[in-house]
């Protein structure tokens, strides 16, 4: 098989994750659905760490007017996003960022937090924006616990052991994303990393660009208005002790053409103690893979990763700066 047809069936393999389970997931009755839609997200995260998922309860056209709306205030000038730049003080900067000059990431995005937080800034020319996103927010927010719910059943916890766990929202956030056009010399948008967070949810225009790291090959991710992609994070690898897996993934910038997405990151209260759960180690014999830290620990050096980056890639923080080596 030469390498084109190999990457051609890597790419169906993973499309075949593309599951159904909002709808049928929600109905008792039907377990075989259920059953199907487990294994089929089990196998995803085990192998893949990424899915895309339809009939996820979010409206459509709420979809789109969150995009119609991010594209307008990327569109406004320089001076009037910077109105509306972080407040300090927040562990997460809500407001407008912009990729430093030395970054070799070209991209913009506009942070929105929990509305509680009190660190949320709104542009006046788009009145309409704070309450498009607070909705967002919600129905992000409903439909992470949900799919944390379904990760613990197919990770074969006790019931509601990583709802328990992670019972804290006040660290979720929604980000916005304007990617510039490719030039001659550079195409990144978002350079190869691992979620740090638990689960991410993602919305990509048409344009597209997003790969997921596989078998020493870049599947691309194909846009699509009806589906969002799902991700595993860095926290969920360490809970289950590498039993699933945080999948590395970038974002390619396309020549004369403006990339536009918008991610929920489903979080971990910065408090919060991680390791592996018991579950994944001492009760089964095995040995833990990562020490514990803070997530706010955590937190802050992948913050640092993007507003100070260092000269060497190589110097990035990862996950496995908490590996243990056995």
């Amino acid at each position: 098989m030469n390498e084109q047809s190999s990457s051609k069936t890597k790419l169906n393999i993973f499309n075949r994750f593309i599951t159904s389970w909002h709808s049928r997931c929600g109905t008792e009755e039907d377990g075989d659905g259920k059953k199907k839609v487990m294994e089929q997200i089990g196998e995803a995260c085990v192998n893949y760490g990424f899915f895309q998922i339809e009939n996820h309860g979010i409206p459509l056209g709420l979809l789109s007017s969150a995009m119609d709306l991010y594209k307008t205030f990327f569109a406004c000038s320089d001076e009037d996003k910077l109105l509306v730049s972080p407040k300090p003080g927040s562990s997460i900067p809500a407001g407008y960022l912009k990729s430093p000059q030395n970054s070799a990431e070209k991209n913009e995005h506009f942070v929105f937090l929990p509305p509680s937080s009190g660190f949320n800034v709104y542009p006046n020319n788009l009145p309409h924006l704070k309450q498009v996103l607070e909705e967002m927010i919600s129905r992000f927010t409903k439909l992470g616990m949900l799919l944390e719910s379904i990760i613990s059943e197919c990770l074969g916890l006790p019931p509601n052991t990583l709802a328990k766990f992670n019972d804290d929202r006040s660290w979720d956030f929604l980000i916005g994303l304007h990617y510039f056009p490719a030039t001659e010399a550079e195409n990144n948008g978002k350079s190869a990393h691992e979620d740090g967070n638990c689960i991410t949810f993602v919305y990509q225009d048409e344009v597209g660009g997003l790969q997921v790291h596989k078998d020493g090959q870049w599947i691309p991710i194909a846009p699509s208005k009806d589906k969002l992609v799902v991700n595993i994070g860095d926290i969920i690898q360490v809970l289950s002790n590498n039993k699933f897996k945080s999948a590395t993934h970038r974002v390619v910038r396309q020549r004369g053409k403006s990339r536009y997405s918008y991610a929920f990151f489903y979080n971990l209260q910065g408090d919060k103690w991680v390791e592996p759960l018991p579950q994944f180690t001492e009760e089964i014999g095995e040995s833990p893979k990562y020490r514990g830290f803070l997530f706010k620990e955590y937190a802050q050096l992948r913050v640092k990763n993007r507003t100070h980056p260092p000269t060497r890639p190589e110097d990035l923080i990862h996950i496995t700066h908490y590996s243990i080596s056995n």
